[in-house]
């Protein structure tokens, strides 16, 4: 993990954090909240995957060091009992009182909670390139092998796992409907033009399992 807190502390001090012992500690604290055991899917993994996006395609965005910023901190609370947005706008709060503490311009700190919100809906306006590189990047796992998405669902299902299956499937449903009703998936065109077909191509699919008549129990 040391390459993985170095880049934490590259985007900090890229944003005007101070370069001392406090943003290495906030570094490692975030590392302990995306290793939390009720995570399944939303772990170091998925950070690691948004942040190699981020990097990718850093030319895109108008100020990268906060687009990785706010991918460190999307999902920073998470917790699937949460309703609605509430692990978004925690997770936002939290980045912009811990960055503001490490030295961060109240200016910047604020546009990175406004981009970790961005993540609960991904709806994001047209002019906005920081805010489509981190949804696109958020949202790339749909655009995956279908062997990947359908390990992606699973763990999904694993940190839902409180919630009845019939409840499961309505809200994972309504989940999906929403992201295919978005004009895009992905706003970027150079990430669009190779992810769009195949990342709605999966979420129809899981939605028709999600949305088939499950077997009454003991039906042979």
């Amino acid at each position: 993990m040391v390459d993985l807190l170095e880049r934490w502390r590259a985007a900090a001090r890229g944003a005007g954090a101070r370069a001392d012992a406090g943003s290495a500690r906030a570094g490692e604290q975030l590392l302990d909240r995306w290793r939390e055991p009720h995570r399944h899917y939303h772990t170091v993994a998925h950070l690691t995957a948004v942040l190699d996006v981020v990097d990718q395609h850093a030319g895109l965005a108008d100020r990268a060091d906060l687009v990785r910023l706010a991918a460190w901190w999307h999902d920073a609370v998470y917790d699937p009992r949460a309703a609605g947005d509430a692990n978004e706008q925690d997770s936002a709060a939290l980045a912009e009182s811990v960055l503001t503490g490490l030295g961060v311009p109240t200016s910047t700190a604020a546009e990175v909670r406004r981009l970790v919100l961005l993540t609960a809906g991904h709806a994001v306006g047209p002019d906005d390139r920081d805010g489509a590189l981190l949804c696109d990047a958020d949202l790339a796992v749909l655009a995956a092998p279908p062997a990947v998405y359908d390990s992606y669902a699973a763990a999904i299902r694993r940190e839902y796992a409180h919630v009845p299956e019939p409840a499961f499937r309505a809200g994972r449903a309504a989940v999906l409907s929403g992201l295919l009703a978005l004009p895009a998936l992905f706003r970027l065109p150079p990430l669009a033009e190779v992810w769009e077909e195949a990342a709605r191509g999966n979420v129809r699919r899981e939605l028709a399992t999600l949305t088939a008549a499950v077997p009454p129990t003991g039906a042979g």
